[in-house]
């Protein structure tokens, strides 16, 4: 039997896809210490590679400190280390089982890489949303050439895929858009 077409299921995929950017620009540091930031890190452990939220708790004591609580000791420097090579320009500090990563204040140059890194985070869900359009498109001539559906039908479910597809880009330069504004205020 064909696969059949589902124009709900793609809208669903491209919103998954904008949820995922969110999720990923929360992560953006904006000047205030947010646990979020750490998630992306992940700490040599245990023989593999693990998120850091399973190795450790992160909280947020102050407005520009974060504090993660290592579970296992041995782990520390390693968890120093994932925090230090994350490529989010933290200095983080050990003491024991607890290492402090103090947040730097954000200067210029700091702010233009992170709108840059945002940018990159848009891009590749645009490049997301394109390949979910493209999917669509090719299941739709897949049906129109084993005639399970008209050339018409075909060509106004494409419009709607198309239409689908740029409602997606927009929300996601609205999303850009609003966490830019975020990062360049002072």
């Amino acid at each position: 039997m064909a696969e059949a077409f589902s124009l709900p299921a793609l809208k669903d995929r491209m919103q998954k896809s904008i949820a995922s950017l969110r999720e990923e620009l929360a992560g953006l540091r904006t000047g205030r210490a947010s646990a979020s930031l750490l998630e992306p890190v992940t700490v040599e452990a245990y023989g593999s590679r693990m998120p850091l939220n399973q190795v450790a708790t992160v909280t947020v004591p102050e407005s520009r400190m974060l504090s993660v609580q290592v579970w296992d000791r041995t782990l520390a420097g390693a968890v120093e280390k994932a925090i230090r090579n994350s490529g989010l320009g933290l200095n983080p500090a050990a003491e024991g089982q607890v290492i402090r990563v103090p947040l730097p204040e954000l200067n210029e140059e700091r702010r233009r890489e992170l709108t840059k890194v945002a940018h990159n985070y848009a891009e590749q869900a645009r490049v997301a949303v394109r390949h979910i359009r493209r999917d669509g498109m090719d299941l739709l001539k897949k049906l129109e050439k084993d005639g399970d559906l008209s050339q018409d039908e075909s060509r106004k479910q494409g419009d709607l895929v198309q239409q689908a597809t740029d409602a997606a880009v927009s929300d996601i330069d609205k999303v850009l858009a609003v966490k830019e504004q975020e990062i360049m205020q002072v």
